[in-house]
Formats: C-alpha cells, structure tokens, sequence
C-alpha cells in the first residue's frame, strides 16, 4: 500500500493524519492502492450528518472549485453522475449513508476505482480518499495527479469549516 500523506502539514484547524482502522473498515475496495485523510477539528459547529458534511465540502465550494473537481476526476477515468441529486454528492454515487458516515464511490472507466469518506466524530470531520489501481494505465493517470491529492483535500475541507464554523 502506498500512502504519500504528508505527516507534520498543519494549517488551522485542519491536519493531515493517518487514515484510522475505523476508516478503513467502511471501504469496499478490495485493495487499497492509495490513501489520505485529513481531519478538521470542528469545535462548536452546527450538527450536520455526514452527508451534510460532504455536500457541504463539495457541492458548496465555489463554481470554479466544483468544475475543476469534475474535470479532474473525469480525467481519471471516474463515472460520475448528476452533480446534485439525492443519490450523489457532486456527482459521486452515495454507496452507504449513516448519520456518522457517508461513503461515496465513483466506478471506473479507465481502471482507477476512489471513494471518499467523510466521518463525523466528536467535534471532528474526517475526509479520507481510497484509491485501487486496476492496471498500468490507472497507475499512469494516478501518478499524474498524486503529488497535488493531499493539498487538494486539504484546502477542500479547510475552506468548508471555515464557511460553516
């Protein structure tokens, strides 16, 4: 498994962490290729589920945030669908949705297969990103966006809290 988390990136109440057992147990890939969490330190927050949490990540960052996401995770070979509907979170299928937990998983078209989840804990948000490389053009694709991965979730869930908290 690889995993290129950067370990010590502080930046106000969001950090890079290991991803946790807890985490890694709601994945349905059968192997995991890469992965990354960031963990933001909520404070007094309004309750929202995790699904709430997700849409507010994503679907509630700015227009061209939302396209360049898109494009990205098209290019990667991930089907996505409507942007907004109850089924997705900015095009990403919801495969399972607890107050605590939400999983969303793209299905590949070029051999990358990613899920994302977002997990609520006390006072916490936890986003984590698993990926499984299904072939040598995946392992292309990947390689091309890998180094930016970490500081893209990191800047997603930062700019989140600070429009929520």
């Amino acid at each position: 498994m690889v995993d290129s988390t950067p370990r010590s990136r502080v930046s106000g109440r969001v950090r890079h962490v290991p991803v946790p057992p807890a985490a890694h147990a709601l994945s349905t890939l059968s192997r995991i290729d890469y992965e990354n969490a960031v963990l933001a330190d909520l404070g007094p927050a309004p309750y929202r589920t995790a699904e709430q949490w997700a849409r507010a990540v994503l679907e509630d960052a700015d227009a061209g945030t939302r396209q360049a996401l898109r494009e990205g995770w098209t290019s990667l070979g991930l089907a996505l669908g409507p942007a907004r509907s109850d089924g997705h979170v900015l095009g990403w299928p919801v495969r399972r949705d607890t107050p605590d937990a939400v999983l969303l998983a793209a299905d590949p078209t070029l051999g990358l297969r990613g899920e994302l989840l977002f997990q609520r804990g006390p006072g916490t948000l936890l986003l984590a990103c698993f990926i499984r490389l299904d072939d040598d053009a995946a392992r292309a694709l990947w390689a091309s966006a890998e180094s930016r991965h970490p500081q893209v979730m990191h800047r997603l869930l930062e700019q989140a809290v600070s429009r929520t908290t």
